[in-house]
């Protein structure tokens, strides 16, 4: 556990807003062209795990086209006045469904999010009808690293507005409670939290977290599940959240970083394994980043969500500099995720 308290003036130092976007990037990109194949057929077509290539070009997947949203939605929000459901919802549903209709969306796109999106086009729909109530997919929680490094938002904003962007397609308590970790996981790596302690400061904060439904962030999306309660409801999302930190915390005691990942947390298809197989990637090489980012897209799960994950782990805790710039300056949209991070950096 980290005795001192990280210093919000470390991320900007270090700018780790710029330095989660681009690895977040970088992973997808990397990922790419293994999803969907086994650890053998990863190593038959690229060579040997530590030597991965960044792919030329290297295009990236709906996991940051997605990011793209959520931060361009966040900016919107907060441009006018101070971020909360009623100023995020509208340009969250927006970009979201720009992206359905974008002919650039042709990157595999998850099953879930077009179905949801679909939805959200019916203006006389509320949101939480529109929102898969029963599915908790990665896509729930690859997109969310802007709300853990976008400054100045008190504790309940960002777990608000984590759980908010995920809602809108993934209803499932599980999906929130990952979504809302893994933009907690973001913010503590930004401002220095030591890597060592990081699994016990999110168990700590899921069960500080375990029973509090947000209604002002989510409404009723409770009542479209099968739960006596909203407390029950998003309880069943944390434990299993619980599980997979402990599932994640005996892994980074116990396997070997030249053993597939996805054997010990879980092939990351899913909100909660995608959350513990990206840490683990990231905690395996903490101090390297692009071998890490290579644990991850070499994996025999969801390859390009984990190396995503992973990248965007990595880089809020190493900053801008964790990334080479052979591989930074020609990831598929370098521009506008550089204009992000710089805006959140200063």
């Amino acid at each position: 556990m980290n005795a001192i308290p990280p210093s919000p003036t470390t991320a900007v130092r270090k700018r780790a807003a710029t330095g989660s976007l681009l690895g977040l990037a970088l992973g997808d990109a990397l990922g790419f062209p293994t999803e969907f194949n086994d650890v053998p057929a990863i190593l038959a077509k690229c060579g040997p795990w530590r030597e991965m290539a960044l792919p030329r070009p290297a295009f990236v997947t709906d996991d940051t086209q997605m990011t793209l949203a959520v931060g361009r939605a966040v900016r919107t929000a907060m441009d006018r006045g101070v971020l909360g459901p009623e100023s995020l919802t509208g340009p969250l549903s927006e970009e979201f469904t720009a992206w359905y209709r974008s002919p650039d969306n042709d990157r595999a796109p998850g099953r879930t999010c077009l179905a949801a999106c679909e939805r959200l086009l019916d203006p006389g729909l509320p949101w939480q009808d529109a929102s898969e109530i029963h599915s908790k997919g990665c896509g729930a929680n690859m997109r969310v690293a802007p709300l853990g490094l976008v400054p100045g938002l008190s504790d309940e904003q960002r777990a608000g507005a984590a759980q908010l962007q995920a809602a809108l397609t993934h209803g499932h308590p599980t999906a929130l409670a990952a979504a809302d970790l893994t933009a907690h996981a973001v913010r503590l790596l930004s401002q220095g939290a030591e890597p060592t302690g990081l699994v016990g400061l999110l168990r700590s904060y899921a069960y500080d977290n375990r029973g509090r439904y947000h209604e002002r962030w989510l409404g009723d999306l409770w009542t479209r599940g099968q739960d006596p309660s909203a407390a029950h409801y998003i309880g069943r999302g944390w434990d299993e959240c619980l599980a997979a930190l402990e599932r994640l915390g005996s892994a980074v005691r116990t396997v070997s970083p030249e053993t597939d990942p996805c054997l010990a947390t879980g092939e990351g298809w899913i909100a909660e394994e995608a959350l513990a197989t990206g840490l683990l990637c990231f905690l395996l090489f903490v101090g390297e980043p692009l071998t890490a980012l290579r644990r991850a897209a070499c994996t025999s799960g969801d390859s390009d969500s984990i190396a995503c994950l992973t990248g965007a782990f990595a880089g809020a805790y190493l900053g801008a500099g964790a990334w080479p710039a052979e591989w930074a300056d020609r990831v598929e949209h370098q521009g506008e995720l550089v204009t992000l991070g710089a805006l959140w950096d200063a």
